[in-house]
């Protein structure tokens, strides 16, 4: 802990958290915070207001980060230090590694805000609108290219917790910006997590951009056209130029994953978005699909939903209403409601 009685700190009139205790409306409930971390925020609201740029300041940083990791400001502040005092971020980088892996859900660290400020040039950053470690690799001069062991460390995070959101929704951000669409280390670890567990959701996500994704700067990590107003709500999510070698490929890693869990929902859905992409119906999986669905025992609820849109597809509304209905008083009725909106839109239809 810092001690504040010794010299190098004698300059500094520490501000005092006003809670309202000295008001006359006297607060509903005060937080009872340590002593060591009212006297550390009290010094750092000093050095705040004072705009200071220092060693001093940084490490007081550190210090109120170690205590409340989730003090939104204090993180803001400790990266405009970093620049301002021209430090060495691959050095961060590895004490932010150690303070990820303790905190593993910590907002401030992780979380992306997509605005246009977080895309403007290195010259003109704006720190108050990202969070830490994006702050951090956004800065051309420190890290022109995509730094390798970025990905060893998310690998590491992800053995912790794979499905955890703010990571995923970093690693997004990572590909656009250092344009890694192609690049093989990508979905290597996409397929390595999957096949530690197929239901990893996030997993299919990225690798859906991956494979399809806008290949552009965009915010919008989902399907081509998704935010295209002048687009016709069947043409979005479909790609221009299709490699069918590459929607081949992707239909049987997706078939494979639904053999090991027919339940899972994550594949039949990339199945569908793979087939947009390529502006291919739901027809095309017709034959897979039943393989799943006899009238003695149905493997898989999906695969009952798939051809309950097969059918309709192709005009044979009672044999889809045969579908839904099955879906609706056996293999999901949770949805039940769902389910008959489904069948009236199509009796409507008839």
């Amino acid at each position: 802990m810092t001690d504040f009685t010794t010299a190098e700190w004698a300059d500094i009139t520490p501000i005092e958290l006003d809670d309202g205790s000295n008001s006359e409306a006297m607060p509903l409930a005060t937080i009872a915070y340590p002593p060591e971390y009212l006297e550390a925020t009290a010094y750092l609201r000093a050095v705040m207001a004072a705009n200071e740029m220092s060693d001093r300041a940084l490490s007081l940083t550190q210090e109120v980060i170690s205590m409340n990791p989730a003090h939104y400001t204090v993180w803001i502040y400790r990266a405009k230090i970093l620049f301002a005092l021209d430090k060495d971020l691959s050095e961060e980088l590895s004490w932010l590694n150690d303070v990820s892996l303790k905190y593993l859900k910590n907002y401030q660290i992780w979380c992306v805000h997509h605005t246009r400020q977080s895309r403007r040039a290195e010259s003109n950053i704006n720190i108050s609108s990202r969070h830490h470690r994006q702050v951090l690799l956004s800065s051309k001069s420190h890290f022109p290219t995509f730094p390798p062991k970025e990905a060893d460390f998310l690998m590491e995070m992800f053995a912790q917790d794979s499905k955890n959101y703010h990571v995923w929704t970093y690693r997004h951000w990572l590909v656009r910006h250092f344009k890694l669409w192609d690049q093989p280390r990508e979905l290597e670890d996409v397929e390595a997590l999957l096949k530690a567990d197929v239901r990893n959701n996030s997993a299919w996500n990225h690798r859906y951009m991956l494979r399809f994704g806008p290949r552009d700067t965009s915010p919008d990590a989902g399907m081509v056209n998704a935010g295209d107003m002048t687009t016709a709500p069947t043409d979005k999510g479909r790609l221009p130029l299709v490699d069918e070698d590459v929607i081949d490929g992707e239909l049987k890693f997706a078939q494979e994953a639904i053999l090991r869990a027919p339940e899972n929902r994550s594949p039949w859905w990339y199945a569908r978005g793979v087939l947009r992409a390529a502006g291919r119906g739901v027809g095309e999986w017709e034959g897979f699909a039943t393989g799943f669905v006899s009238e003695g025992a149905v493997k898989s609820s999906h695969a009952v939903e798939w051809l309950a849109d097969v059918y309709a597809e192709s005009g044979g509304a009672t044999d889809a209403v045969r579908m839904l209905t099955m879906l609706k008083e056996k293999y999901d009725p949770i949805r039940k409601n769902y389910w008959d909106y489904r069948i009236r839109k199509l009796d409507q239809v008839a």
